[in-house]
């Protein structure tokens, strides 16, 4: 599934919903369904500066094999795989949702996405101006993952 198919999805399950409470609570139902991420990758290094809340976010590049699934280090291209958690349940709502939209592509398509879902389901105008900039961090740490494994490609 490519990003704007999915961002599509985003917007058609949120769309569902008339009331905010409803999607506060659809948040907190995808961050609970996000498989916890490994204490090993609690670290320093992967916290995500800028957001009020505690997010970890690990990324992983994973290199394709010709019949497009994950496999050898020695056929060219791959992926990424990003995997998060946060200690606020709404937060880890906002990064299931961009780990749906962003992980499992190249860089260069995560480079290039213009990640609409954002405002066409309202989350920009519904988040404390401390989530929104948390949102955009996390958004600003993954594309800067992108970078570095587009860079050594």
């Amino acid at each position: 599934m490519t990003i704007n198919e999915t961002q599509d999805e985003i917007i058609e399950e949120f769309s569902a919903l008339d009331d905010w409470m409803d999607k506060y609570q659809l948040l907190i139902d995808l961050g609970s369904e996000q498989e916890p991420l490994p204490e090993q990758y609690k670290t320093e290094q992967n916290l995500i500066d800028g957001c009020q809340s505690r997010v970890w976010l690990q990324a992983d590049y994973v290199r394709a094999t010709g019949d497009g699934k994950r496999g050898s280090a020695d056929e060219d291209g791959g992926i990424i795989m990003f995997r998060a958690e946060s200690d606020a349940l709404i937060v880890k709502g906002i990064v299931t949702l961009l780990i749906r939209v962003l992980s499992g592509h190249t860089p260069q398509d995560i480079l290039d996405a213009d990640l609409y879902f954002i405002e066409q389901i309202g989350l920009k105008e519904h988040l404390s101006p401390t989530r929104s900039n948390g949102l955009l961090a996390m958004v600003k740490q993954m594309r800067m993952y992108a970078l570095a494994f587009a860079n050594k490609e």
